[in-house]
């Protein structure tokens, strides 16, 4: 890597071997793709600030960032409503049903409290242990329990009539 500084040594890697992971769950936390582009490049941004100093993990140290920086721009919004874009269909070949219900979930995820959605994407779609969770997010292992069971109970009172609302297919049974 000719004349490129040292202090980005690896950077380049990362970003190739591990961007396309950090874009999906930039997506779900900013809530489209065009937000998500935006969001990972702040955050990859951030990180090339401290990239010589990062020790260990960096994909670790860019999610957290990655969260932290949704957290901020949720607080910012939270008097305005968030307009969410559609879903990508053509980013992902799938089922019409099944991508109206990813874009149902995104909308039903932008309605929670700011931490509910990052403790609910870092559990659920990150796959993340509670111990985890709580470290990315620089909390304690309790309040992300708490936002969880919240977070998860708040989405329940969302999609409650999600079943009642599936179209009916010609034979009776439901889409």
């Amino acid at each position: 890597m000719r004349g490129k500084p040292q202090a980005f040594a690896g950077l380049e890697e990362f970003v190739a071997d591990r961007g396309d992971a950090l874009l999906a769950t930039a997506i779900l936390l900013a809530g489209g793709r065009d937000a998500g582009q935006d969001l990972l490049q702040a955050a990859i941004e951030r990180a090339m600030r401290r990239w010589h100093t990062i020790d260990g993990d960096p994909e670790g140290y860019v999610r957290r960032i990655l969260y932290h920086l949704a957290v901020d721009s949720w607080r910012r919004r939270s008097r305005r409503p968030e307009v969410l874009t559609a879903v990508d269909t053509e980013a992902v070949p799938d089922a019409t049903a099944t991508l109206d219900l990813r874009d149902a979930l995104i909308r039903a995820l932008a309605q929670l409290p700011p931490k509910q959605r990052a403790v609910l994407v870092l559990r659920f779609f990150e796959h993340l242990t509670e111990a985890e969770a709580a470290e990315r997010l620089g909390c304690s292992i309790g309040t992300v329990k708490s936002a969880t069971s919240r977070g998860l109970a708040r989405l329940r009172e969302l999609t409650n009539d999600w079943a009642a609302e599936r179209p009916r297919t010609t034979n009776g049974a439901r889409a």
